[in-house]
């Protein structure tokens, strides 16, 4: 399973962000101060900086948790709030995220206890990774992409470090030393011993951060580049390089830093040339930094394009990523009335559709580059959620049109009718249809009160059996009213099923009377055991006299990422309803819950091969390529015999 950290390394240079406390310290916050807390007490300020850091570009962002293990916030009288706090920064961090649209990584910062660690130390080492672990788990829990292991001063504290990750997680760490003027760690170990014990302990990035300044730091990177080539597996690592902006100085009661933005331009350039792939700042680097680094990288990075044209485009705010071409729409748009793509492929070759949900902000680069990443994977369409939970986020309609003319993979929008009166639902269709949206997951959507805006007023004019005999009208060339609309449209029209809800013979019926309305085709909720689909099939024979629905049907799948991922879903989300021997298992698994998470839809997957026509995965976290690493076990071609 290869991790969108390790496959963009391969690509080229990764820039990070720079320094937290120096920013939030600029604001006024004391120097002595719990920077870990505001996560809690002050989390605006905490996004300012995120979105600041996003904005001048960075590929990573860390959460705001360098001290938010049990010994540090004990300090502060916090120790009862470690998963609270690192919980709560995940998802600051990861709300900047999506209202940026940016395809930003979230790191998770571990920094070090305090404590010494080793042979003279009063502090057991399994005390101390268990310390570790605790975090670990949190920032886990919370979402967090990779782990960031910083400003380590001991080898064997950073041994510990890893082992209690590891015992956690198979997520990436990058582990970095703080190195001195002699260009050996604090505790005396030399670069190339580094290096040899963190190859052998399993992590996907070495280097070093803090320490004085770019000066001190590079020399190390050269001897990390040199030596990794002949350790054994040591090709496989790469290294960062995240200095301080040099010495600081005190005046008054504020901390200055030297180095300039200019100079860590020059830095960076430097730190390519010294084989470095992941390139960012510690102490005293802000987003002005991360911007000149930023503007230095994408400069190199055009000068070995050469003529290819692989330059990165500049957003309206200047930001480094992606800019939105929005092409002509055809001079008679109605023209193409042939079935989608989706319905020619259904009965004739096993479908596979994954899920993605728009951004909260403006900018939909993100969910552009999952698309193509799952393009690539092979996956027949995109499904896009209409603000799931009730919680707003970018038009689902905008993004499949996004999807299909920036990706070119055919979209199936889920389309609700809480936010929309009779008319508007129409008027919306037909503007879809015109720009080719043509594939549509009918629901009446999750209502106002489980989301933010619970005084919001829902419309429901229709429920989603109703809304489906809209469609059908449409697709007859007619409107509710029965006015003409000029030619009929060619809509394929999607319903929705659980077949875990706890009045499965209501169910039954709610699914009868959608297909007998119109739907050519049915979605289910996730399920972990096909034994829950046939179950239900039995009740509809039961009921009508067949266990034929009358229409292909996709089967949810949700890979799980961790036991505690599995509880969240199976105790807070509605709609989803986890198997007892499907949660054990996740309880199993322990540390490898992502792989087993995945080995179980895999499982699952091949199993309904020949009873469904195809899939719709619910990859969580924005992490498309699970999605990708489920649907690797079936054949190249997937075609399957109409059942």
């Amino acid at each position: 399973m290869n991790h969108p950290l390790l496959s963009r390394l391969e690509d080229g240079p990764l820039l990070a962000d720079g320094a937290m406390g120096t920013m939030l310290h600029a604001t006024g916050v004391p120097i002595d101060a719990c920077f870990d807390a505001l996560n809690l007490s002050d989390p605006d300020a905490i996004s300012v900086v995120h979105r600041a850091y996003i904005a001048a570009g960075a590929d990573i962002i860390e959460t705001n948790t360098f001290g938010a293990n049990r010994l540090r916030l004990e300090h502060h009288g916090l120790a009862d709030k470690v998963k609270a706090i690192n919980k709560r920064a995940v998802k600051l961090a990861r709300e900047e995220r999506e209202i940026s649209g940016q395809p930003v990584l979230i790191a998770g910062s571990i920094g070090p206890t305090g404590r010494s660690v080793g042979a003279f130390s009063r502090t057991p080492v399994a005390e101390v990774e268990a310390i570790f672990r605790e975090q670990a788990e949190a920032l886990l829990e919370g979402g967090v992409d990779l782990l960031f292991i910083e400003t380590m001063g001991s080898l064997d504290e950073m041994d510990a470090a890893v082992a209690a990750i590891r015992a956690a997680c198979d997520l990436p760490i990058v582990a970095m030393m703080t190195f001195g003027d002699d260009g050996s760690t604090l505790s005396g170990d030399l670069p190339r011993t580094v290096l040899r014990r963190l190859v052998d302990s399993g992590v996907s990035v070495v280097g070093g951060n803090c320490s004085v300044g770019p000066g001190k730091l590079l020399p190390v990177m050269r001897m990390l580049d040199r030596d990794r080539h002949d350790v054994v597996d040591g090709d496989r690592i790469h290294l960062a390089c995240l200095p301080n902006a040099g010495w600081p100085t005190f005046v008054g009661s504020r901390v200055f830093y030297p180095s300039s933005a200019d100079y860590f331009a020059g830095f960076a350039i430097d730190a390519i040339d010294a084989g470095v792939g992941l390139i960012g700042g510690c102490c005293g680097t802000t987003p002005e930094h991360i911007r000149a680094m930023r503007d230095a990288i994408d400069g190199r990075r055009a000068e070995t394009a050469g003529q290819t044209g692989e330059v990165p485009l500049e957003n309206a705010e200047g930001a480094t990523g992606v800019r939105i071409r929005i092409p002509a729409l055809p001079v008679d748009p109605l023209v193409a009335d042939e079935p989608t793509e989706l319905a020619q492929k259904l009965g004739n070759k096993f479908v596979v559709s994954v899920e993605i949900d728009p951004p909260k902000g403006f900018n939909p680069a993100k969910a552009l580059a999952g698309a193509r990443m799952l393009k690539d994977a092979g996956v027949d369409a995109i499904n896009v959620a209409d603000s799931p939970m009730a919680r707003v986020r970018m038009s689902a309609m905008t993004l499949c049109y996004l999807i299909q003319h920036e990706v070119g993979i055919e979209t199936i929008v889920h389309f609700t009718t809480r936010d929309r009166s009779l008319m508007g639902l129409q008027s919306e269709l037909l503007g879809a249809h015109a720009v080719g949206v043509r594939n549509i997951l009918a629901l009446r959507g999750d209502p106002p009160s489980l989301g933010d805006y619970p005084n919001s007023t829902a419309v429901y004019d229709v429920d989603s059996a109703g809304l489906i005999g809209v469609i059908k009208r449409l697709n007859s060339g007619a409107d509710s009213a029965g006015a003409s609309i000029g030619r009929p449209a060619s809509f394929t029209i999607a319903c929705a099923v659980d077949p875990t809800k706890p009045d499965l013979d209501d169910e039954v019926q709610r699914l009868h009377r959608k297909i007998e309305a119109g739907a050519h085709l049915v979605m289910s909720q996730p399920i972990y055991d096909m034994a829950v689909w046939t179950g239900f099939l039995d009740r509809y024979e039961r009921a009508f006299g067949t266990r034929d629905v009358g229409v292909p049907v996709l089967m949810g799948i949700l890979p799980l990422q961790s036991s505690k991922h599995a509880e969240f879903l199976h105790n807070e989300v509605p709609g989803i309803t986890l198997t007892d021997q499907a949660r054990e298992r996740m309880r199993l698994a322990g540390a490898d819950g992502r792989r087993e998470g995945v080995r179980m839809a895999q499982d699952l997957l091949l199993e309904a091969e020949p009873q469904v026509q195809g899939i719709y995965i619910m990859p969580s976290f924005g992490r498309y390529e699970v999605a990708a690493d489920v649907i690797s076990v079936l054949s190249p071609d997937r075609v399957a015999a109409i059942r």
